[in-house]
């Protein structure tokens, strides 16, 4: 059996195992998964660690910092597992939204709104929320292998109510499909704090060069749109967001510099809930040996199937050709 077919049935297990087991039994099983995964300290987390060590002060105790971050990333993947059944009431009353009129007010204006996020907290959640409280949105999904988990992905989002676009395969391509959705004043979700293509924007991210995908930028540009950063994290019994403000139309390094910045506010001050464990900053090197020839099983390598490394349009200058962005000010 194909290593692709083995985890789709993982998945599978997943869903149907999980959402039958008690919430605080599934919660204990998932949490324990999580300290073996920081024990053995595979590739994922030890890119995670090296992540961490990055965006918070000396002196902060990676180890245990390291294996708070795993565990919030385990609860994600639980409530990912168990979404579908949390109800509406819990989706919207466990939300903690800190300046949520300045989503409102972009939504109101019929001028199409993309919301940029982070890898925090359980973006998951947030979009059910957004669904919930009447406010149907479009995101894109990265094609996984089989196409069975592809497929798995697609129908979980579509039943929470969001419109998931294929990055690559479909009848027309993602960036024009969301900026049909955008000119009809409609909203935009997507993850951006990491760049898996070569045409990453530059910006200076904790003191260092890091790129970040161009699409949230050139969306809101070619449209129109208001574009909103977002950053999220996890409470002890719910969830929280904040709306950052608005990014202003200029360019899109300039653009995605400002989502840099709402982004590194967002973790420096939840750093635990940042979910990345991949290579992000270019002076790091491509991969990071685990300290044990162990690998660390899925959820912690397993990719995120969200991105937003867009096709561009032709007549879209190349992210490379914008201006190198200049010192946070």
């Amino acid at each position: 059996m194909s290593r692709a077919r083995m985890t789709d049935l993982a998945y599978a297990a997943g869903w149907r195992v999980v959402r039958l087991l008690p919430e605080r039994v599934a919660a204990t099983v998932f949490t324990a998964v999580a300290d073996v995964a920081v024990r053995r300290d595979g590739r994922g987390v030890h890119r995670l660690r090296s992540n961490l060590a990055r965006v918070t002060p000396p002196g902060t105790d990676l180890d245990r910092l390291t294996r708070a971050a795993v565990r919030s990333y385990a609860r994600y993947w639980l409530e990912v597992f168990r979404l579908q059944d949390i109800s509406r009431e819990r989706i919207i009353g466990g939300m903690h939204m800190l300046d949520e009129p300045r989503l409102r007010d972009a939504l109101a204006s019929g001028r199409g709104t993309v919301v940029a996020l982070p890898h925090m907290g359980n973006w998951e959640h947030a979009g059910a929320w957004l669904v919930a409280t009447g406010e149907p949105f479009t995101t894109v999904a990265e094609r996984l292998q089989p196409a069975s988990l592809f497929d798995r992905f697609v129908r979980f989002r579509s039943a929470l109510g969001m419109e998931v676009i294929p990055l690559t395969g479909g009848e027309r391509p993602p960036f024009d499909l969301l900026a049909d959705r955008l000119g009809g004043g409609g909203t935009v979700c997507l993850l951006a704090d990491r760049d898996l293509s070569e045409d990453g924007v530059p910006v200076e991210f904790f003191g260092a060069t890091a790129t970040m995908p161009p699409g949230p930028a050139t969306l809101a540009l070619r449209t129109g749109a208001t574009l909103l950063p977002a950053t999220l994290w996890f409470d002890r019994d719910g969830w929280g967001v904040r709306i950052h403000p608005a990014v202003p139309h200029t360019d899109v390094a300039r653009m995605t510099q400002a989502l840099a910045d709402a982004f590194a506010e967002g973790i420096a001050t939840r750093p635990a809930d940042w979910h990345m464990l991949q290579r992000i900053w270019r002076d790091e090197p491509p991969a990071v040996p685990p300290q044990t020839p162990t690998r660390t099983p899925a959820p912690t390598e397993t990719p995120t199937p969200t991105e937003t490394e867009l096709p561009q349009p032709r007549s879209e200058p190349a992210p490379r050709s914008e201006p190198e962005p200049g010192p946070r000010t």
